[in-house]
């Protein structure tokens, strides 16, 4: 028996023990992964909006990027039938969990605060399962940035690159220079970021959706993806010898210090630069990764609530209802670095990478160019994910030759559906 159907049995077993003992009324338990320094600072704000509401928050972080280990820990908590009331998920995963019958219907609080005019269609098609609201989103990241430190950009006399050949360039400068061309963490995650990025910058917005959206074989064993890894094999030259298992943060902390000069990262890192007390323009430079201005790839967090029923629905309603919050989405979103969930609020407050990211939202939006992220489980189911990223991660490492990865790739996605 699979591991999903274990978790399918176990959450039936789990949702018989959730309705004979509830959690108490006034508390939260929410599982989450964000334990990074510019994360728990924004997790702060939601936990004093609710304390205010007298919702006390039980907290149960797990810490690793992406939340792979904390989907690990939330299936030995179901299958305990100890489940939290509150679960930070992506993509699939919601999909996933809520086929499995575990999550509350957040139909009547979508309604009463009007969620279907505000959130954008894209990220509605995973805050709701069958018709029905499962998850309140937080935010909306997106994946497709690089980060530059300023004064190494200045002391290099360069550009701002605008495709693959100029970052090359810029990566050249970099070394010459003396400092680590581009910070990167060698964990599969960070590994597929990079190579989603560029994908996109390479194919542009339709192959990024032939090959990962739609895991096409033509597209995954093409010409223009044994470009896309050879550019890989190329990148991986510039990365410091260290960086093999480590953590984004610290990627962005050698940014951060001008040990290195560049990193590909989601918006999330940019809550690590201002937790810093450093500024957009003054610090670092904040584009969208060389190639893809006018796509952005997605990934948002969103709250699953689980079905606990009992006292314990008002204490999670006060949290969905928190998390929209228009004052909360503004103040959450200033410090974790993404941009609000929610099209309604204005750009007024946010910083200039924010109002970038929010046109740039906008735009790709309307020009169906706003796509799922790989490496964040917004674009494939979590099998065939994982099984592009093995290839992914075991080329970038060498293991693999271009020609053998071009193979595998849609060999391993066959294998995984």
């Amino acid at each position: 028996m699979n591991i999903r159907a274990i978790t399918k049995l176990a959450a039936g077993a789990a949702l018989i023990a959730m309705t004979a003992g509830a959690a108490k009324a006034a508390e939260v338990e929410v599982l989450h992964w964000w334990t990074s320094g510019g994360e728990a600072a924004a997790l702060n704000v939601l936990k004093e909006n609710l304390a205010k509401e007298g919702v006390t928050w039980k907290d149960m972080p797990v810490a690793g990027g992406a939340g792979s280990a904390a989907m690990t820990a939330l299936r030995a908590r179901v299958t305990a039938g100890d489940p939290p009331t509150a679960v930070q998920l992506l993509g699939f995963d919601l999909r996933d969990w809520s086929e499995m019958g575990v999550a509350a219907n957040l139909d009547d609080l979508a309604a009463k605060e009007g969620w279907d005019k505000v959130i954008p269609p894209a990220l509605q098609e995973f805050s709701k399962y069958d018709g029905h609201w499962v998850a309140a989103p937080v935010n909306i990241h997106s994946t497709n940035w690089l980060w530059l430190n300023k004064a190494a950009l200045d002391k290099a006399g360069a550009k701002e690159p605008t495709n693959m050949d100029e970052l090359f360039a810029l990566l050249d400068k970099f070394k010459a220079d003396g400092i680590v061309p581009l910070a990167h963490g060698g964990v599969p995650w960070q590994d597929g970021t990079l190579w989603e990025a560029v994908v996109l910058s390479r194919g542009g917005p339709d192959f990024y959706k032939k090959a990962v959206l739609e895991a096409d074989p033509a597209a995954l064993s093409s010409a223009t993806m044994k470009q896309v890894f050879d550019d890989m094999s190329k990148l991986r030259t510039y990365f410091d010898p260290n960086f093999s298992g480590r953590e984004w943060n610290l990627s962005t902390a050698l940014v951060i210090e001008g040990k290195a000069g560049a990193q590909e990262m989601g918006d999330w890192s940019k809550g690590e630069w201002l937790r810093a007390k450093k500024e957009p323009g003054k610090d670092f430079v904040c584009i969208r990764f060389p190639g893809t201005q006018g796509s952005v790839l997605f990934n948002a967090d969103q709250f699953m609530m689980f079905d606990v029923g009992g006292d314990a629905a008002d204490a999670q309603m006060k949290m969905a209802s928190a998390v929209e919050n228009p004052a909360f989405q503004i103040a959450f979103n200033k410090v974790k670095g993404s941009v609000p969930a929610r099209t309604d609020i204005p750009d007024t407050e946010f910083d200039a990478c924010a109002k970038k990211g929010m046109k740039d939202l906008a735009e790709a939006s309307s020009k169906g160019t706003l796509m799922g992220s790989l490496a964040h489980g917004y674009a494939q189911p979590a099998a065939i994910k994982e099984a592009m990223l093995d290839v992914i991660t075991q080329h970038l490492n060498g293991q693999l030759t271009t020609d053998a990865a071009l193979k595998r790739l849609p060999e391993a996605v066959a294998a995984a559906k």
